[in-house]
């Protein structure tokens, strides 16, 4: 067993992932999802698609959202993921949707040098995952076809994927965006890995040190590029030459976590152009969620037990709050200060056993593209409410099983 851990993580590093697992941390385990729960996934994914790209659905949520965001936008994410939990009883449920999942690379490798290691039996029960090599293709037919639909053609600029610049210095996935930049440029393209300090905005052209920038695959989780860091993207996105996804508008209607109370919840669906079947899924597979609003924070300050509570502009649990750790007068000072958090009722997650190191916590995530899945990932946490990463958590090899 110690051997193959070992090989397992020594294989990683040699892909290109660093620092497994003390700094990138990636669990000595795996999940199996059934075939079933895949299909019905996979309606469900088709069933947001449908819902969040209707303009009825897009006007009334970007007007709702208090953000100075176009009405309508062309770009369409290709690194979107969503975060389930399997509960051990139950349907599964979607936590939340992010439409700038990082980790698609990284887990790709993971499953890839993590099958290669199973045991004849169960190789021969689940799917075999795609190749980095076949994903790599993948992404540059998501890209082709974006970038084409876009311009009408392959554009001439740069194609940046771009993060603010204090991740660039110290965030895990400096690595996955120089593999992505080198996908890129293996087909030819003019690609960098940027800093959003680096580009400047003239009003007709967005430039990153002197050249000009066409496409961009933006991992700044300033989502609706408010800092100052990010105002010439801004800038760029409001003018529409320049290809920026995730941006403002995909955030403002399709990952913005006050989103899920709309989708939880049927009493906005007549504004919202959700149908009844699409209702039914949607309240199956969503766990009621509430944007904290003056008017109901005593009554989800009574009811804490059964939420947890998240900032709606938040990314790896930051700002998290179990429900042992709010009170009114807690949601009361959050109201107060324009600290906007969601309360979600709660879903348990299971449990992976690890031997004699005991057992994590685990959840799903699945990539998809205009509807279509592209990879399956998953996480473990140390603790049960909560995404913590440190081993011997962390990123988790998953496989779908192979039908009956």
């Amino acid at each position: 067993m110690e051997d193959r851990r070992q090989e397992f993580w020594s294989r990683l590093r040699a892909r290109g992932i660093p620092g497994v697992p003390d700094e990138f941390s990636v669990t000595f385990a795996h999940q199996v999802i059934p075939a079933a729960v895949l299909d019905e996934i996979d309606a469900f994914i088709r069933v947001f698609e449908d819902v969040t790209t209707r303009p009825v659905w897009q006007e009334a949520v970007v007007g709702s959202s208090g953000q100075s965001v176009p009405a309508h936008r062309p770009e369409v994410c290709f690194f979107s993921a969503w975060d389930f939990h399997l509960p051990p009883e139950g349907p599964w449920q979607v936590i939340e949707f992010n439409d700038n999942g990082s980790g698609l690379l990284f887990a790709g490798l993971i499953n890839e040098c993590y099958h290669a290691l199973l045991e004849p039996d169960l190789e021969a029960a689940v799917e075999a995952p795609p190749s980095a090599a076949e994903l790599g293709q993948h992404i540059i037919r998501m890209v082709r076809r974006e970038a084409e639909g876009f311009f009408g053609k392959m554009p001439d600029g740069l194609f940046l994927i771009l993060d603010e610049p204090e991740a660039l210095e110290r965030g895990k996935f400096q690595r996955e965006m120089e593999m992505l930049r080198e996908l890129f440029r293996e087909e030819g393209w003019r690609a960098e890995v940027a800093s959003t300090a680096d580009l400047d905005w003239d009003g007709t052209r967005l430039r990153h040190r002197g050249e000009t920038v066409s496409f961009i695959v933006n991992r700044s989780t300033d989502f609706y590029l408010e800092k100052d860091v990010t105002r010439a993207l801004r800038d760029a996105f409001l003018g529409g030459g320049v290809y920026v996804a995730p941006g403002p508008f995909t955030y403002a209607t399709r990952s913005d976590k006050r989103l899920l109370e709309f989708l939880s919840l049927p009493q906005w669906d007549g504004d919202l152009g959700i149908e009844a079947g699409e209702r039914a899924v949607l309240s199956r597979h969503i766990p009621e969620t509430h944007l904290l609003r003056p008017d109901n924070l005593d009554s989800l300050a009574a009811d804490r037990d059964r939420f947890v509570f998240k900032p709606i502009r938040s990314h790896a649990s930051r700002g998290f709050l179990p429900s042992a750790r709010v009170g009114r007068s807690r949601l009361q000072r959050l109201v107060r200060r324009g600290e906007g958090y969601v309360a979600q009722r709660k879903v348990g997650r299971p449990r992976i056993p690890l031997g004699p190191d005991g057992h994590v916590w685990a959840d799903l995530r699945v990539w998809a593209y205009r509807g279509e899945r592209v990879l399956l990932s998953g996480r473990t946490s140390v603790d049960e409410n909560s995404l913590d990463l440190r081993p011997p958590a962390g990123w988790l090899p998953t496989f779908a099983a192979k039908p009956n």
